[in-house]
């Protein structure tokens, strides 16, 4: 078993709510309201050691329920191996998880991005604001229903 599906399951067993393996490549879904201890403990445990944070991205399941989620991908540069992590938002208008930029400071374009083309927020982000569209758009063009050809 992955080390750090391990620690994630003994420290967290009631936050991990699935593991999945494709290709040599680890998935592991946790329930969002404990995603930065979560990251925390992968970065700082010297078994693990995730220093480094190569993407986040919110997701759109529609139709799929919980529609909205966000994928962190880590890599641990002294062990050589990545992990991802998902986690599932509530349905809403306006999901929202907490912020890592605590954890990560690279976290911080990785979340506006989010913000920006899927409407996901940040609890905690020190300047949660539009990165790439115009600070007048309305809608973000990620989620599945926004029109095609724009508004």
């Amino acid at each position: 078993m992955n080390a750090a599906v391990a620690l994630l399951q003994a420290k967290f067993p009631d936050d991990v709510v699935e593991v999945t393996e494709f290709r040599g490549d680890t998935t592991v879904t946790v329930k969002p309201e404990r995603i930065k201890d979560i990251c925390l403990l992968l970065r700082d445990d010297p078994q693990t050691s995730f220093r480094y944070l190569s993407m986040i991205a919110g997701m759109d399941y529609s139709p799929q329920s919980p529609r909205f989620g966000v994928v962190y991908n880590l890599y641990s540069h002294k062990y050589k191996n990545r992990i991802t992590l998902k986690a599932l938002l509530k349905d809403d208008r306006t999901p929202t998880v907490d912020s890592v930029t605590e954890v990560w400071s690279t976290a911080n374009w990785h979340e506006r991005e989010a913000f920006d083309l899927v409407g996901i927020r940040f609890k905690g982000h020190p300047d949660l604001r539009r990165i790439l569209m115009p600070t007048d758009w309305v809608g973000h063009p990620l989620r599945k229903d926004y029109p095609l050809k724009g508004k």
